[in-house]
């Protein structure tokens, strides 16, 4: 089996998308960010979703790889290219490294400036939460000795295996909402709480069990 036939096997995956073409920079750039903005990964240009090689002119799609990676991408994106060859056809690999520059903007379809990350095979929006624990860890923020009231009785919503989203918990809070945002960025960033980005909707939940 040939390295790219390797690539396509394994299907697509967070460090792995595959596209038939690239018609829209800004929807690649979109790709491209949240690769750079989470672990990584592989585009294959000139295969189907179902894992066909179909081809591609190598020279034109480069060209609009490139220009999305660093016209569409804020700040720009680097990155690394390769041509594989499968019977007679052609197939443009691009390479994304994990970005300490993070977050990577591209725009949505409204022309707005978005953060995206990867999870699985799907490419979404990073919510505010995400933004900010960024940015905690950036500034290296210590998890103290003691937790305070308001800490403490927010912690003990979490004391089950359910799963909260941000609307929820503001509901069963009696904290303000900057507040609640506040602290579900340090738990999340102190690694005592979990956030799951899914298609269907952000999720937070303990990530052991929550004693008193």
């Amino acid at each position: 089996m040939s390295t790219l036939q390797s690539y396509i096997h394994q299907g697509e995956h967070q460090t792995q998308d595959f596209k038939f073409r690239v018609d829209d920079a800004k929807k690649i750039a979109r790709t491209i960010s949240a690769f750079a903005n989470t672990d990584g990964g592989r585009l294959l240009i000139g295969v189907k979703d179902n894992g066909k090689v179909v081809g591609i002119d190598p020279e034109e799609e480069f060209h609009i790889v490139q220009g999305a990676a660093e016209l569409f991408c804020n700040p720009p994106v680097p990155i690394e290219t390769m041509i594989w060859q499968d019977d007679h056809k052609l197939v443009l690999e691009v390479i994304v490294t994990a970005s300490p520059l993070k977050p990577h903007k591209s725009k949505d379809d409204d022309g707005a400036w978005k953060t995206y990350v990867r999870r699985n095979d799907h490419t979404l929006i990073a919510n505010k939460i995400l933004l900010g624990v960024w940015n905690l860890r950036k500034k290296g923020a210590k998890k103290p000795q003691q937790f305070s009231e308001d800490e403490m009785k927010f912690l003990g919503l979490f004391k089950s295996n359910e799963k909260f989203t941000l609307s929820r918990l503001y509901r069963l809070s009696d904290l303000k909402k900057s507040k609640v945002d506040h602290l579900l960025k340090l738990f999340i960033t102190w690694e005592i709480l979990n956030m799951e980005i899914t298609p269907e909707g952000t999720f937070y939940s303990a990530r052991s069990t929550i004693s008193n």
